[in-house]
């Protein structure tokens, strides 16, 4: 079989080491194209999003990816937004599961389905001149579809009853936006009566789901909502469990998938080797699954807890270990 790789900007490459080591030492036997994206091709390529990068992961269906950076300034747009749009990846999952005992939570397990190429991040924007300022109004022109809600919340009911999840929480802005929130609920409600009997279903307005997901986290179940609702509450979930340096995340579309870790390529620490790898080590844990090793991707995931619930951890989780020293820990028990 084989994968897409691009290994990423800053901690990018170490994790993705790290994580090409433990996917060869569970037996996946996956062949690697590895391409390159993000600030560290325009040298090299002359573009954030390489031609040659589009068509393997147009070849093979399926990418793991690494952090990538988005230059300031010069017209590039974001890469993961341009991946999203270039594949119709529609469905970015992020799981939150608590690994770290003794934080702040205890029992977090929950999933946020977010809806990934309409909404706020779709719009078109632009600068409007105001009393001679050519910055004066910023505007964005944003939409969400019938059709498009309705494919998204129904996969989110799908994969939320293949993972044995009970309940979905469908969050919402429809209280102010009527229109643009409104047709994702309407869609959302239509989605769950076909499910009715099979899943549960409640609905919260996002500033209360924010609330609630700071004080009693352990009580969400599934959460299934909008562009930018999802990538805010999204990380807020991360948060309650350690932070980004442990959430994994996948696009789903149609035609291809792409998994990667949720956080960024954190420049200030890259070549140092203080990056923790678990994300990514996740995210390839979910690819997995996807492509029916589970048995894998639940080993990787037996010796990623094991090794922290031993006290052998990255720096960012408490513990004294770097990167390879991680790598090391997690490899011991597999």
């Amino acid at each position: 079989m084989e994968l897409t790789i691009i290994k990423g900007d800053g901690i990018g490459p170490e994790i993705m080491d790290v994580t090409l080591e433990l996917l060869k030492a569970v037996g996946a036997d996956f062949t690697y194209d590895v391409v390159a994206a993000g600030e560290g091709a325009i040298g090299t390529h002359g573009d954030t999003l390489p031609a040659e990068t589009l068509a393997s992961i147009d070849r093979t269906g399926l990418a793991l990816k690494g952090p990538l950076s988005t230059p300031s300034g010069g017209g590039y747009t974001s890469v993961n937004v341009r991946l999203r749009k270039h594949f119709d990846l529609y469905a970015n999952v992020r799981p939150a599961k608590t690994l770290v005992p003794g934080g702040r939570f205890e029992g977090v397990d929950l999933v946020l389905f977010r809806e990934n190429v309409e909404g706020l991040y779709s719009g078109d924007e632009r600068w409007e001149e105001v009393d001679g300022h050519p910055h004066g109004r910023g505007i964005l022109t944003a939409s969400n579809s019938r059709a498009g809600m309705l494919r998204f919340v129904d996969y989110s009911y799908r994969a939320a009853i293949a993972m044995g999840r009970k309940r979905v929480t469908l969050v919402h802005k429809a209280n102010i936006m009527k229109a643009l929130s409104g047709i994702f609920l309407e869609a959302g409600l239509e989605v769950a009566d076909r499910y009715k009997g099979v899943i549960e279903t409640d609905t919260l307005i996002a500033d209360d789901c924010g609330q609630k997901l700071v004080r009693w986290p352990e009580r969400f179940d599934a959460i299934v909502t909008t562009n930018l609702l999802g990538d805010i509450l999204s990380d807020v979930a991360a948060g309650t469990v350690g932070g980004l340096g442990l959430a994994p995340g996948a696009n789903m579309g149609d035609k291809a998938c792409v998994f990667e870790a949720v956080h960024g390529s954190a420049p200030d620490i890259a070549g140092k080797l203080l990056a923790n790898p678990t994300a990514l080590l996740l995210s390839a844990a979910m690819l997995l699954d996807h492509v029916g090793w589970k048995d894998k991707g639940d080993a990787i995931r037996r010796a990623v807890v094991s090794a922290i619930e031993a006290g052998e951890r990255t720096r960012d989780i408490g513990g004294a270990l770097n990167t390879f020293g991680f790598m090391q820990a997690v490899l011991a028990r597999l």
